[in-house]
């Protein structure tokens, strides 16, 4: 009896569709964090008008944008890598949610240097004080809900198993590509014909796919096929003695005719 062929992995074991979609959905909430006001502070120095700043995202934690912006290139590190490169690739994702859950933390809770922090972040002059300081929960909890979202695609691409495949190999370099067409060509088409891109790439390689189609390793033991090379003269019987020759039984008379001899 045939063994059993293995099951297939499921779809989303094989391709990280979940821990993109993570990514995104991270990285569009950190830029969008950046771009609300976290603090909002008050101040006067007792010779001019009260005066009122407003610190974004971006100012209170100046590392939100570009931390949005390499949760977008890591979607593209996740298209292109693999195995062991990808966990790593799942790994720095977490790392890096760990690191932006931390201010928006500090601010909900309330730990930390608040009002001297919004002092120097809005640049007020040693003879200002601080009257007033308002916080706005909503953009530290959008920032916070992108760092648990990247914390999530995190440990999908940490945890994806060995055999996970990519989403697309348009990815691959050229030479990695070329080397993989050259492999698939040279083993053959036993589980069917090669797509068109791969015989195209094989091309490139310098391989020829026609090469293994129709041509099959003779037998041992087999000798081809050899045409006759003796060409038989127009009117000739194959097997009829050559002009000149004696035919069996006939060698005397012959002889007797030419001498002339009678019977």
């Amino acid at each position: 009896m045939p063994a059993a062929e293995p099951a297939a992995p499921a779809p989303g074991s094989r391709y990280p569709v979940p821990a993109i979609g993570l990514l995104a959905v991270a990285a569009a909430a950190l830029w969008g964090s950046s771009r609300l006001t976290w603090v909002t502070v008050t101040s006067a120095d007792g010779l001019t008008e009260p005066r009122t700043d407003e610190l974004n995202g971006g100012v209170w934690f100046g590392a939100l944008t570009p931390l949005a912006l390499v949760l977008l290139a890591a979607i593209a590190a996740v298209l292109a890598t693999r195995g062991w490169v990808r966990r790593l690739v799942g790994v720095l994702v977490a790392l890096i949610a760990a690191v932006t859950a931390v201010p928006a933390l500090a601010l909900l809770t309330g730990s930390g240097a608040t009002e001297q922090r919004a002092a120097a972040l809005a640049e007020l002059p040693g003879r200002a004080q601080v009257q007033e300081l308002v916080t706005t929960p909503g953009a530290a909890v959008l920032a916070l809900v992108g760092a648990v979202a990247a914390f999530g695609a995190g440990l999908l691409l940490a945890r994806m198993p060995v055999g996970a495949k990519q989403l697309s190999g348009k990815y691959d370099a050229p030479a990695t590509r070329k080397a993989a067409a050259t492999r698939a060509v040279q083993e053959g088409t036993a589980g069917g014909p090669l797509p068109e891109r791969v015989l195209w790439d094989a091309l490139d390689a310098g391989a020829d796919p026609t090469e293994s189609v129709g041509t099959e390793p003779a037998a041992p033991g087999d000798t081809p096929d050899t045409p006759d090379t003796h060409s038989a003269a127009p009117g000739n019987i194959s097997g009829a003695p050559a002009e000149g020759e004696n035919r069996p039984g006939t060698a005397g008379k012959a002889d007797s005719k030419e001498s002339g001899d009678g019977p």
